[in-house]
């Protein structure tokens, strides 16, 4: 919409819409030739009514009123009036601009668009004679020019386009009108009517409205009723909608909460949590009453060295009497599996005071300080609670040595406090602190020294004595027969844990299930004891028969080789079953536990290695023999290599050891190499000459593996003394 700026000498610039200066000037040329003093005359503009042929709908624009002194023009003379009159529309004479058809005037407002678009779109006026396209239209007509031009009435509906811009009209011109007198100054127009448009309308009264809408006096009260219900109405809708923003923002605040603590494993929502609680076992401590030492079973040393820490708990004024200190901590040393936790908890429970358990990656966090934090927690709780014992599992993963690492700056500060709790400025009397690990070596100096862990107690794994109890122990669980005989499977569970023969019984429970029988046989436990060791049965593996006799020949030679030589290791089974990556083996049981062996047992097991593949060479010949004694080839190769450069047993090469056999001359190596083909050489002659002199044993016993596929230890003599087997 146009504008129309006016400065005057008295009254300030005002920015009016051109439209409605027209309308007043308009008024003013006709009223001026006819009367001088009219220059407060009104000018205004009747509503008008546009009748549409087409739809017969009426559109009806009603402007508002003006006169000079709302423009701000009732100062101005008659002559000063008509110059601005004539410059401002110098071709509304009559002579100049005559007036249209119907009356009215050149200058008009017109919310009306609908004959301009139509022309636009189609190319052609619309109408009862439609006129020919102008140049920019189609050059020729349209199905739709035709068919208006033949038709003499117009029967469609014509679409109307207005334009509603009073009421923004309106509101400009109260802020233009309505606003208080401004200083004079030079203000250009079009930053004024920026100004002016930022500065807001005044609200209109109710009263002066009901007096510019001509409402009668009789509907006045009605008028104020259904104002004030709007208003409350209104007021009310408002209310309701600001709650329920508030409230949907409240729950989207809610569930981007909820999602990032699902998605951030340590979300910051539990981070002060955790940090101000600490360690769970920390607050609720643990009674141990139900563990006591009779139910570690296999470690003796370890339980006689831990006694003497149930008596600190138990009577402390008995050492500390002599000026005597009691322990700080004690250290639990061992392979997995071996008892450590169990041995913690039993001292717990025989002292009877509470037990603290926490694990080392507990302390551990990606938080600066949070390690740090559940240490000084713990040892609070704990001093709180003395006499008690702490123990932590694990503890190389939190005492670990302490490195400069630009990737764990903060790394230390876990350790640094364990160990100003366990001896540091403060005293810490009545807490004893019990660590384990299975990495000795990764501690930390200062976490193992006197005055911290005190005593450090070595839980080995156990041995033929041990397994026997242990075996005892949990077989007292199970229903078994009272047959069994525990030390023969404890005689060939060497290298076996508590933890390795727990599972040992749970499995033969298990085997004994799945076979619907009443209770757990020796024939379960040897079961599960080779499961464990060699994996499990492949009674699904299709061997044809001449493997299969191979096979048995095979681990004949190694029976009757061990059978027969002074100090080989007694027999305990033979099969030709597939088990695991092997299609058969010969399974020896120690009498006992050996803590070293001499040079004649040594080569006793090369002899016995050498069993199976002298025994292929024997009974198939040398173009025949098979792949299958590359492990045994490979454990006797490493006991003669361990005989030549550890052991001392070579007369060539003394008593010298080669640990690392590339720092050697390679006169050196040559020679080690030399003894140990020696010694494999000798060792192999010795299994073909008595598996040779043996030839009919050999043979029975291969015949008894191929009908019976397992024989055990007795089975074995029967067969070699040349008595006939019980038919199973």
């Amino acid at each position: 919409m146009n504008m129309f700026s006016l400065s005057m000498a008295v009254q300030p610039q005002v920015t009016v819409p051109l439209s409605h200066l027209i309308n007043v000037l308009h008024s003013l040329k006709s009223s001026v030739g006819s009367s001088s003093s009219s220059s407060s005359s009104v000018a205004t503009c009747k509503s008008r009514k546009h009748k549409e042929h087409a739809s017969d709908s009426e559109l009806h624009c009603t402007e508002s009123m003006w006169n000079l002194r709302e423009l701000g023009l009732s100062d101005l003379g008659t002559q000063q009036l008509h110059e601005l009159v004539n410059r401002v529309l110098p071709r509304l004479s009559p002579q100049e601009a005559p007036l249209p058809l119907g009356g009215q005037t050149t200058w008009r407002m017109s919310h009306l668009s609908t004959p301009s678009f139509y022309h636009n779109k189609h190319g052609f006026a619309w109408g009862p004679s439609p006129v020919s396209a102008p140049v920019f239209s189609r050059q020729r007509p349209s199905p739709l020019h035709s068919v208006c031009t033949e038709l003499q009435h117009w029967p469609v509906l014509v679409q109307s386009r207005s334009f509603k811009t009073l009421r923004i009209k309106t509101r400009r011109q109260q802020s233009a009108f309505e606003r208080p007198v401004e200083s004079e100054g030079f203000t250009p127009s079009f930053m004024k009517g920026f100004l002016t448009r930022d500065k807001g309308v005044e609200v209109e009264s109710l009263d002066s409205l009901l007096k510019n809408k001509n409402v009668p006096d009789a509907q006045q009260d009605t008028f104020k009723r259904g104002f004030a219900e709007g208003f409350l109405k209104a007021q009310a809708l408002t209310q309701r909608t600001q709650d329920s923003l508030r409230r949907t923002r409240l729950i989207l605040l809610v569930l981007l909460l909820v999602g990032l603590y699902g998605i951030s494993k340590t979300p910051f929502i539990s981070v002060r949590f955790r940090t101000t609680t600490g360690l769970d076992s920390a607050v609720d401590p643990v009674q141990m009453k139900n563990v006591t030492f009779e139910h570690v079973k296999g470690v003796e040393e370890a339980k006689n060295e831990l006694q003497e820490v149930v008596e600190f708990l138990k009577n402390p004024q008995k050492f500390t009497a002599l000026g005597g200190k009691l322990p700080k901590g004690v250290l639990l040393v061992g392979p997995p599996g071996t008892g450590k936790t169990l041995l913690a908890r039993a001292v717990a429970g025989e002292a009877d005071v509470p037990f603290y358990y926490a694990s080392g990656s507990e302390f551990d966090e990606m938080f600066v300080g949070v390690g740090a934090s559940r240490i000084r927690n713990l040892f609070r709780e704990a001093k709180g609670n003395a006499p008690c014992v702490i123990f932590i599992d694990e503890l190389d993963s939190v005492g670990g040595k302490r490195i400069e690492s630009p990737m764990h700056p903060y790394s230390r500060q876990t350790i640094n406090q364990l160990l100003a709790e366990m001896d540091g400025f403060k005293p810490n009397e009545g807490v004893i602190i019990i660590g384990a690990t299975n990495f000795p070596e990764a501690l930390d100096n200062a976490l193992i020294r006197p005055g911290r862990f005190d005593m450090q107690v070595t839980v080995p794994k156990p041995d033929v004595k041990g397994r026997t109890e242990i075996l005892n122990w949990y077989l007292k669980k199970i229903k078994v027969d009272p047959a069994i005989e525990a030390n023969i499977i404890a005689r060939g569970t060497v290298g076996f844990s508590g933890a390795d023969l727990e599972n040992l019984v749970n499995q033969a429970a298990l085997k004994a299930a799945v076979d619907e029988k009443d209770m757990v046989t020796m024939k379960e436990l040897e079961f599960a004891k080779d499961k464990i060791l060699m994996g499990p049965e492949r009674r699904s593996a299709q061997i044809d028969k001449k493997n299969k006799l191979i096979t048995a020949y095979h681990e004949s030679g190694h029976a009757i080789v061990a059978y027969y030589t002074k100090d080989a290791m007694p027999i305990n089974k033979a099969t030709i079953m597939p088990r695991g990556p092997s299609l058969g083996h010969v399974s020896m049981l120690p009498e006992n536990d050996r803590w070293s062996e001499t040079r004649s047992q040594l080569l006793a097991q090369m002899d016995v290695s050498m069993g199976g593949r002298v025994a292929e060479e024997i009974i198939f010949g040398h173009e025949y023999i098979t792949t299958g004694a590359s492990s045994d080839f490979d454990s006797a190769t490493k006991i003669a290599k361990m005989m030549v450069t550890r052991f001392g047993m070579c007369e060539k090469l003394g008593v010298m050891t080669y640990t690392d056999m590339t720092l050697t001359s390679p006169e050196t190596q040559a020679a080690v190499e030399h003894e140990v083909r020696v010694l494999l050489k000798e060792s192999y002659e010795r299994a073909k000459a008595l598996l040779k002199s043996h030839a009919k044993e050999h043979k029975n016993l291969a015949d008894a593996l191929l009908m019976y596929e397992t024989l055990d230890a007795k089975e074995i003599q029967l067969v070699l003394e040349g008595k006939a087997l019980e038919t199973r």
